[in-house]
């Protein structure tokens, strides 16, 4: 009996017929008083200090004379708020939706606008008749240069060949 006490306290119980008999023997005098000294026992070899006499009388009777809580009653969610909720989630998702595609073209739109880039020849391209010393000032205004942020801190500097005399 006493081992089996021993090895429940342990958790060393595998078998449900040993802890069916550690449960009967706890509910016997001998095995109480068992219980009790183990635990004195494992209290002394890992250094705790003892209780003080009477100490499981006094907390018991300081438990009983504390007032009862009552626990407050659930509130019940209404089947509104559900509805509510799923349809916000749904009003969302349509949102993004609807956003996505009208940012895309449609596949229809990008295969015309191929074919359309394709029949263009290059005699029929005309090059622009904006003079270049206009493209040369303006230049840091365009989104094609590879160093953007820097374009305002350089001076463009040009090399011309004297006219002639």
């Amino acid at each position: 009996m006493n081992e089996d006490v021993s090895r429940l306290m342990d958790g060393e119980l595998d078998d449900d017929a040993a802890v069916d008999r550690a449960l009967a023997a706890l509910r016997r005098d001998q095995g109480a008083d068992a219980w009790a000294c183990y635990h004195v026992i494992g209290d002394a070899m890992r250094g705790n200090a003892p209780m003080s006499p009477g100490f499981s009388r006094r907390l018991s009777a300081a438990l009983a004379a504390e007032p009862t809580v009552l626990a407050p009653v659930r509130r019940v969610a209404h089947p509104a708020t559900f509805a509510w909720a799923a349809a916000a989630t749904v009003a969302a998702v349509a949102v993004v939706g609807w956003t996505a595609v009208s940012l895309t073209d449609a596949p229809d739109v990008a295969i015309a606008k191929a074919r359309e880039a394709n029949a263009v020849r290059a005699a029929e391209v005309r090059t622009p008749a904006i003079p270049p010393d206009y493209l040369l000032a303006h230049q840091e205004y365009s989104p094609a240069t590879a160093i953007q942020g820097v374009r305002p801190y350089a001076r463009a500097v040009s090399f011309g060949v004297p006219a002639e005399r």
